[in-house]
């Protein structure tokens, strides 16, 4: 009947509408979660970027620490009276000035 097909034709104009909103909601949900998932990214961009800085830094200290740290007694630094205050200098002055370097470009 007519009344039917009226009263159909707005209930399927309602659905279009739920629908409609549906689809909007769906794509909200959908920026959300890639806002979500991009700002996690960046804070762990950010915890990388630490971590490499210190890394960087620690590299080379490690690697003198583990030259000097050979038992060999033809190292010319251990018949030296202030070799062991020698190191030390060298390894705070090469952590500085790479950390230094690293402030200066704004990467720490």
């Amino acid at each position: 009947s007519v009344q039917n097909k009226a009263f159909f034709n707005d209930v399927n104009d309602h659905l279009q509408f739920v629908l409609q909103n549906i689809e909007l909601c769906r794509e909200t949900l959908a920026s959300l979660v890639d806002l979500y998932i991009s700002n996690n990214d960046l804070k762990m961009n950010d915890v990388m970027k630490r971590l490499t800085v210190v890394s960087t830094i620690f590299i080379p200290l490690t690697f003198l620490v583990g030259v000097w740290g050979m038992n060999f007694s033809t190292m010319p630094e251990l018949g030296w009276e202030y070799g062991y205050l020698i190191a030390w200098l060298v390894l705070i002055i090469i952590g500085v000035l790479i950390f230094l370097y690293f402030k200066k470009k704004k990467w720490y």
